[in-house]
């Protein structure tokens, strides 16, 4: 089973213009800021929008039968007026499916999801947000879709029921026969979940690849952001053999010359710098064999386990990681003067 979606919405100034593939047993996370148009084009997947074109195994879902597919809305859309058990069978009876069959089928989804039998007849309102998101779990999933489609499923959760529901996520998509496409702003909840993840800014797809492949190459700064890389865009210039000048709009690094790259100016140009390849110095540093030092004072720093993220406000801003001791020794604080420095062959270019 296959799925192939060319989507064309105009909503006032918003456009969105997106095509996209998703195979058998596969995950497609749609990653994006707020108000990228990520809800609009599951929208569009589940046929509840307009100039919208989407097959399934080249069959179009708005003509004829349409295939099973279950949607877990960003707002669940619970019946208020009816149960737990009630909203979990809606599908089945919706097919004609005799009342006592749907009540056990859906019993017995609900207590695979982790619904306790004694909540099974519990109204919306009196349900927490986990036990709220296993009922509409359990409605997308009981006609066994060929297509299941995720709107932003943890977002309404607070940590510990995130953490559980996501685990609940990973369990189900693994044993989901169809293809589902989740989409979320988390990229945790991205790169975990997805086999495969489409980055999705202001109506347009920027790019399209495996989480390792986003991480390791990210194509725009939201991107970059988000797999935690420092990412330049500019003009390169060749400078002395073997070295160029990249000019972007926050400032110049400078970079090794790619070899299969000709030595002329090139515009639209990408490069990646690894935050633990920027090494910070509380004074400026003499000598040394790196040629990028940048000066600012420290933004922030965020603490991740055992190492530490540090925002440098320089010309470029740049991102390092380092030690927790490092951040002892170095005494880093929010507006501490720094250098940040980087090696030429540690910039990694690419075309943009």
């Amino acid at each position: 089973m296959s799925l192939h979606a060319e989507i064309a919405v105009e909503r006032g100034a918003f456009t969105l213009d997106v095509t996209l593939d998703a195979g058998q047993d596969s995950t497609l996370a749609i990653l994006g800021p707020n108000g990228s148009g990520k809800s609009t084009l599951l929208s569009a997947l589940a046929g509840l929008t307009p100039r919208a074109q989407v097959t399934l195994d080249g069959a179009d879902i708005l003509q004829g039968q349409p295939p099973p597919i279950g949607v877990v809305f960003q707002d669940l859309r619970l019946f208020p007026t009816m149960s737990a058990l009630d909203n979990a069978a809606f599908p089945l009876r919706a097919r004609s499916v005799r009342r006592p069959e749907a009540a056990a089928r859906a019993a017995e989804a609900l207590t695979r999801l982790g619904l306790p039998k004694g909540r099974h007849r519990a109204r919306p309102r009196d349900l927490s947000g986990g036990e709220g998101q296993r009922v509409a779990l359990a409605r997308a999933l009981i006609t066994e879709p060929t297509l299941l489609l995720l709107d932003e499923p943890t977002s309404a959760l607070d940590i510990t029921a995130r953490g559980r529901v996501r685990s609940l996520l990973a369990d189900i998509l693994t044993s989901h026969s169809g293809c589902c496409v989740l989409v979320t702003h988390d990229p945790v909840e991205a790169m975990t979940l997805g086999d495969r993840i489409m980055v999705l800014e202001n109506g347009r797809v920027t790019q399209v690849g495996t989480p390792a492949e986003i991480r390791e190459a990210p194509r725009s700064r939201y991107a970059a952001d988000l797999a935690g890389v420092n990412l330049f865009a500019g003009t390169l210039t060749p400078l002395d053999a073997g070295a160029g000048r990249l000019t972007t709009r926050s400032g110049d690094l400078i970079v090794a010359w790619p070899a299969d790259l000709p030595a002329a100016q090139l515009t639209d140009v990408v490069a990646i710098l690894r935050p633990a390849d920027v090494t910070l110095h509380t004074t400026e540093p003499a000598g040394g064999s790196a040629r990028n030092i940048f000066h600012g004072y420290v933004s922030s720093v965020s603490l991740d386990g055992e190492r530490a993220r540090v925002l440098v406000d320089a010309q470029p801003p740049v991102v390092a990681e380092v030690t927790l001791g490092s951040v002892d020794r170095l005494g880093l604080h929010p507006g501490l003067e720094v250098w940040a420095t980087a090696k030429a062959v540690e910039v990694q270019i690419d075309r943009g």
